[in-house]
């Protein structure tokens, strides 16, 4: 196939996810120059802390710790404040450049956001940067956030809009864009991303990654389903090849130049030897440390893997 010369158009990049295994080569090389031209061969990576967890409203067709799932997953507040600075200075002996808080629900309450800020204020100093995933909240609770130090905003679309309604129907596609768009308004650097992997077909795939370039997104997390038995989302799972994972982080890489592309979920168990191919199809970062209610694997083992892509980091 021919690869554009720039970015690739919608049907561009629509063929790129269908193209035959033997063209991935070339698209991976495409992939792998624009990389390097904006991002070197520094990774960058983060973790995260599960600061509030369960019994969520919400009906996200992939999630366990939604109360409609029947799940039994984790239940608990906001972790308090002390706990959560302790976190962050664990995960700071780490070579990471981030720490993210991530609370279940749809948007943290006032009052749990005055903590954070308070918070986030007293650490504003801290080498590794505060971010956070604290769900649809407005403009002034944003603002607030970065007037304490946050740097970066996490709120994924999760898939395509024409998909959305699959996916989640007690919240709308436009109200999660709009949380978005209000992020970057305050003036927060906006991690944005979604789940590849729900039953979706290849066109929402490349609509996502679009909607994330209009958007303008600092940094894309792509994650692969784990399906969870139990979720709705699990019964549409199919397990991904590996060639298929490396093509979508690809065309996420060619339809969005200058945005990091993290490599999240699902990479340890769908990729296999073929792990470290991610930063030659595109990728600049990864998440360590575990997930949300998915397990990693080991930090050495993480390291070992960039070392072995003949990707550096910072120690």
């Amino acid at each position: 196939m021919r690869l554009p010369d720039g970015v690739p158009t919608p049907a561009e990049a629509l063929a790129i996810l269908e193209a035959p295994a033997d063209a991935l080569p070339a698209i991976m090389a495409r992939a792998d120059e624009v990389r390097r031209r904006s991002f070197g061969d520094r990774v960058r990576m983060c973790s995260i802390l599960n600061a509030r967890s369960g019994a969520c409203a919400e009906d996200c067709a992939f999630c366990a710790q939604s109360r409609r799932s029947g799940l039994a997953a984790a239940s608990y507040p906001l972790l308090p404040s002390e706990e959560i600075a302790a976190a962050h200075a664990a995960a700071a002996r780490l070579p990471i450049e981030r720490f993210g808080i991530v609370t279940s629900g749809g948007a943290l309450a006032d009052g749990d956001i005055d903590r954070l800020c308070a918070l986030i204020d007293a650490h504003r100093e801290a080498p590794v940067a505060w971010c956070a995933s604290l769900g649809m909240l407005g403009a002034a609770q944003l603002e607030r956030l970065a007037a304490a130090g946050l740097r970066r905003f996490h709120h994924n679309l999760e898939t395509a809009e024409s998909y959305f309604p699959r996916i989640c129907t007690t919240h709308t596609y436009a109200r999660r864009a709009a949380t978005i768009a209000a992020a970057k308004k305050a003036g927060l650097e906006v991690c944005a991303g979604g789940i590849l992997g729900l039953g979706e077909e290849p066109r929402h795939r490349v609509e996502l990654a679009f909607a994330l370039r209009d958007l303008g997104v600092d940094a894309i997390p792509l994650n692969f389903l784990v399906p969870i038995p139990g979720t709705p989302a699990a019964a549409r799972a199919a397990p991904p090849a590996p060639e298929e994972i490396l093509a979508a982080i690809a065309m996420f890489r060619l339809v969005c130049p200058a945005a990091e592309i993290k490599v999240c979920a699902g990479r340890e168990r769908f990729l296999g030897r073929r792990e470290k191919d991610i930063f030659a199809a595109g990728a600049t970062g990864i998440m360590i440390g575990g997930y949300l209610t998915v397990a990693g694997r080991s930090v050495a083992e993480d390291l070992a893997l960039v070392r072995e892509a003949g990707m550096r980091y910072d120690s």
